[in-house]
C-alpha cells in the first residue's frame, strides 16, 4: 500500500510509559518511520520542551507541570496543559496535517481535538481504555460506605455516566478505532460514527519459546500473570485460584507475577510461594513469559490485552474472562479458554492434568501469534483514514 501523501498528526495519551496506549504509539511512530510517511507526534515527556525533525518524522515533546495529577500509576493529567497550546498550534500549522488522530480525552488528546476543530481538520479517535468501567471500579472504596444494596446501583450509574461523557467526546471525531469488535459495536451505537478495528501486533522474535531457560529439574507448573497489580485487573482471583487448586489436592504449581501496583502487598500475603519479579522489560520480560506454562488474565476491563498476545507468542496458552478484548485474541479450546471467575481453577486443573492438551495448546499459541504483525495493523488504520478523507490532501490550517 502507498500512503505517501497522507500527513498524520498523532496525539497519544502516553508514549514513554508502560501501558497499551504507549506500546501501540511507539509502534505507530516506528511504522511511519519505516515507510517514510509524514508523521507528527505530539506527546508528553519528562524533560524540557523538545522539537525534533528527522526525515519525515516530527516529534514535539512537552513536559507536564507540577500541578498535574495521577490518573494511574504511569499516567498523569496536566490541568495547565493549555500553556503549551501556542507551541502545539505553531508546529501543527507548519506540518500541514491531513488528519489529526487522538487516543482519548487526556490533556494531550483534548487539545488535539480542540486544534482539529479550530483548523477544520478531520479527526480520528482511538478508544484504548474502558474509562467507564475503570471509573466504576475505582469508586468501590467510596461506594462501600453506602447502605447495603445501594452500591451496585450507584456503580452502574457511575459507569453509565462515564460512558455517556466519553461517547459525547468521541462523537466529535470523523472516524473511530477500537481494539475489539464488541467495543466497535458499542461505539457505533453510542456515537453514530463508523468504527474500525485497531488491534495490536507482536514482535515474535522478542517474544518466543526460544527464551525459555528453566532448569531441567524444575517440575512445577508455572502460572503467570503480567500487568498492573490493581483492583481493576481483578488480581484477587489469583489468590482464589491458588486456594481452590490446593483444595483439589494440586500443589505442584507456583505463580510468576510480573508487574507492580497498589495491590501488590495484598497479593504477596496470599501467594507465599509466588515469585514477584516487579516490572520487567526486553529480554528479561521475554524469559519470564517463556518460563510460564499457563497465562492467567482475570481482568474484565481490558480492551485488548497486549500481555495475552505476548504470552501466546511465547508459546504459553491463556485463560481469560469472557469480557473485554482478550477473548478475541485466543481461539477457544485451541490457544486458551475464556471462562467466568468461578471456572478458572477448574480449567487450570484440566490443563495441568492433560500434558498432551497442554503441548498442543502451546504449539497452537505460537503458530497463531506468528500471523500478527504491526505493519498489517497500521496499514488498516491508513486505509480507514482514506475512507473519510477527501480525494485531495487537506489545505494548510
Amino acid at each position: 500500500m502507498i500512503f505517501a501523501v497522507l500527513r498524520v498528526a498523532y496525539f497519544p495519551d502516553s508514549f514513554h510509559e508502560i501501558n497499551g496506549v504507549a506500546h501501540t504509539s511507539r509502534h505507530f511512530e516506528a511504522f511511519a518511520r519505516r515507510r517514510g510517511l509524514p508523521f507528527l507526534c505530539v506527546r508528553a515527556g519528562n524533560r524540557r520542551p523538545r522539537l525534533v525533525r528527522e526525515g519525515h518524522i516530527t516529534t514535539l515533546e512537552l513536559p507536564r507541570g507540577p500541578i498535574s495529577f495521577g490518573l494511574d500509576k504511569d499516567l498523569r493529567f496536566d490541568v495547565a496543559w493549555i500553556r503549551h497550546l501556542p507551541s502545539i498550534a505553531r508546529v501543527l500549522r507548519e506540518f500541514r496535517p491531513d488528519i489529526v488522530h487522538i487516543t482519548g480525552p487526556s490533556d494531550v488528546g483534548i487539545f488535539g481535538a480542540v486544534l482539529a476543530n479550530h483548523y477544520h481538520l478531520p479527526m480520528a479517535a482511538a478508544w484504548h481504555t474502558n474509562v467507564h468501567e475503570y471509573a466504576a471500579k475505582r469508586a468501590d472504596w467510596l461506594l462501600r460506605w453506602l447502605p447495603e444494596g445501594h452500591a451496585p446501583v450507584a456503580a452502574q450509574y457511575i459507569e453509565g455516566l462515564s460512558l455517556d461523557a466519553s461517547a459525547h467526546f468521541y462523537a466529535t471525531a470523523r472516524v473511530l478505532f477500537a481494539p475489539n469488535p464488541g467495543l466497535c459495536n458499542l461505539l457505533e451505537a453510542q456515537t453514530g460514527r463508523p468504527c474500525h478495528l485497531m488491534q495490536r501486533g507482536i514482535d515474535t522474535y522478542l517474544f518466543s519459546p526460544e527464551h525459555r531457560n528453566r532448569a531441567p529439574q524444575d517440575s512445577d507448573f508455572v502460572l503467570g500473570f503480567v500487568g498492573r497489580l490493581s483492583v481493576e485487573k481483578n488480581i484477587a482471583l489469583l489468590a482464589q485460584i491458588q486456594q481452590e487448586l490446593e483444595a483439589r489436592g494440586i500443589r505442584n504449581f507456583r505463580f510468576l507475577i510480573v508487574g507492580q501496583g497498589a495491590e501488590e502487598q495484598w497479593l504477596r500475603e496470599r501467594l507465599p510461594r509466588a515469585e514477584f519479579s516487579g516490572v520487567l522489560r526486553g529480554e528479561a520480560l521475554s524469559r519470564a513469559y517463556a518460563n510460564m506454562d499457563l497465562f492467567l488474565f482475570p481482568s474484565h476491563t481490558d480492551t485488548f490485552g497486549n500481555v495475552v498476545l505476548e504470552a501466546l507468542a511465547s508459546g504459553v496458552p491463556a485463560v481469560v474472562t469472557p469480557d473485554g478484548g482478550p477473548r478475541y485474541i485466543i481461539r477457544e479450546g485451541a490457544t486458551g479458554f475464556s471462562v467466568q471467575d468461578a471456572d478458572f481453577s477448574a480449567v487450570v486443573a484440566r490443563i495441568m492434568g492433560d500434558p498432551a492438551l497442554h503441548l498442543t495448546m502451546r504449539t497452537a499459541a505460537r503458530r497463531d501469534a506468528l500471523g500478527a504483525s504491526w505493519d498489517s495493523v497500521f496499514e488498516d488504520v491508513y486505509a480507514a483514514y482514506r475512507q473519510v478523507l477527501p480525494d485531495s490532501p487537506a489545505a494548510a490550517p
